[in-house]
């Protein structure tokens, strides 16, 4: 009989441990899927919907790893982001067709005019700065550097100059080959301002307009006798089979674009700031739009320093991110 309650007690003792194992396991899964939840969480949770953006192709690098770094944090979210030139991309902000717009020059009077007969108010923000880089092939053998009044020769309709030799004696007899970017390039917009001042360029034969400057990569690399211009970050990704040129003014030295002459502003005139452009309506109704703008202000720097541009001191950045949160209402 003693034997059998003894049994019977020990029995009831395993039960019990088992219980109180099984339990003890039980609790161990939940923190484990509490500190699960915390890892995951991020402060784009919940946000979801689309987000228009169109414009630049210079801008487009750093805006392409921006929105494929920002689908990670918001899967639900769905940047459309599009290249259609800073003039193509003004064309649909300025009627209401997008929540971005980026730009390699500051918005136009008459774009600024639209936008505000549409009821389209907008903030401007600067994201990089860029030297715009004139290039030629590696296999040319002539050109290091450039003058400003040389360029003027090269590009303008009015010089009459065809052949390289035409413009120096001691360049090649051979015909001057142009890409450049199309008109509706904001890239287009400011050389023809700063270098051109807004007098007609050559077209014809020898002249490739793209929007695309991979298209006027490819022109310029296989061909000695041609010259292109386009954002930095072209060159860079491209700098095994293109030569960027010093540019010099008056009797000045010439400088080649990098990161201490943009930023510095001793690479002129051909330093320019990047933009992207943001519709307050859509900052406001859209918290997928606001969410972004955040984003795209906290990590632009990075952004622009991974994809060959210059970045802002943060502290500019942070600027226009309060400029952002007064908007949104934070």
């Amino acid at each position: 009989m003693k034997s059998f309650k003894r049994l019977a007690l020990l029995f009831t003792l395993i039960l019990a441990l088992g219980a109180l194992a099984a339990c003890g396991s039980s609790e161990g899964e939940n923190d484990t899927s509490g500190e699960n939840n915390e890892n995951t969480e991020g402060a784009s949770e919940g946000i979801s919907g689309e987000v228009a953006i169109d414009g630049s192709s210079t801008v487009f690098p750093i805006m392409e790893r921006l929105t494929a770094e920002y689908r990670q944090d918001a899967p639900d979210v769905e940047p459309v982001l599009n290249s259609s030139g800073s003039g193509g991309g003004f064309k649909k902000f300025t009627v209401g067709e997008t929540d971005f717009s980026n730009a390699s020059r500051p918005i136009k009077d008459e774009e600024k005019q639209i936008a505000e007969e549409n009821g389209v108010e907008y903030t401007e923000l600067e994201v990089a700065k860029d030297g715009l880089s004139v290039v030629v092939s590696q296999e040319n053998d002539f050109l290091e550097n450039v003058s400003v009044e040389e360029l003027k020769q090269i590009f303008l309709a009015e010089s009459g100059a065809t052949k390289w030799s035409d413009i120096n004696s001691e360049w090649p007899d051979e015909e001057i080959v142009i890409f450049s970017p199309g008109h509706d390039s904001g890239t287009f917009d400011y050389f023809n301002e700063v270098i051109l001042e807004d007098n007609e360029m050559k077209e014809g034969e020898n002249v490739t307009l793209s929007e695309d400057d991979n298209t006027l990569v490819k022109g310029v690399q296989g061909n000695p006798n041609a010259i292109g211009y386009f954002g930095y970050a072209y060159y860079i990704e491209n700098k095994d089979s293109l030569k960027v040129l010093g540019i010099s003014e008056g009797e000045g030295e010439a400088v080649k674009p990098n990161a201490d002459t943009v930023q510095s502003g001793e690479y002129t005139p051909l330093s320019r700031p990047l933009f992207t452009y943001v519709n307050n309506a859509s900052l406001k109704d859209k918290p997928q739009v606001a969410d972004f703008a955040k984003y795209v202000l906290n990590n632009a720097g990075a952004a622009a320093e991974e994809e060959g541009y210059v970045a802002l001191p943060q502290e500019k950045l942070d600027e226009q991110l309060e400029e952002i949160k007064g908007i949104i209402g934070e």
